[in-house]
């Protein structure tokens, strides 16, 4: 299931840059969040796959969206430029961005390689 996060709920769940200056995941599985426009065509072309991901790899993997219109807070501090962009949030280590409307192929070897989860 795909879950919109708040900035509260982002603070909680993902990365708390309120009371942190390094890095420091609160989530108890990687997760991905996709910084979102409801008005992006390449966004809604997104949309329908990860969809299918968080079917596919639930309970392994936490799927999140931020509507950078509604939060644009998380926008700023994430430096989010162009919409679809990508966070992969390993459990441990440092998170990666992608920028762009990516195909499901890449987003299973991001998974993999990023991640480091499997089906």
């Amino acid at each position: 299931m795909v879950e919109h996060l708040t900035k509260e709920s982002f603070l909680s769940k993902v990365f708390n840059y309120e009371t942190n200056k390094e890095w420091k995941f609160e989530g108890e599985r990687p997760c991905i969040i996709d910084f979102y426009a409801d008005w992006c065509g390449p966004c809604k072309m997104v949309a329908p796959i990860l969809e299918e991901l968080s079917r596919e790899y639930d309970g392994k993997v936490d799927i999140f969206k931020v509507d950078t219109e509604a939060e644009q807070e998380l926008a700023a501090v994430f430096g989010i430029r162009s919409i679809p962009s990508i966070l992969f949030v390993p459990a441990e280590g440092q998170p990666q961005m992608a920028m762009g409307a990516l195909p499901k192929d890449t987003f299973i070897k991001a998974f993999k390689d990023v991640l480091g989860v499997e089906k």
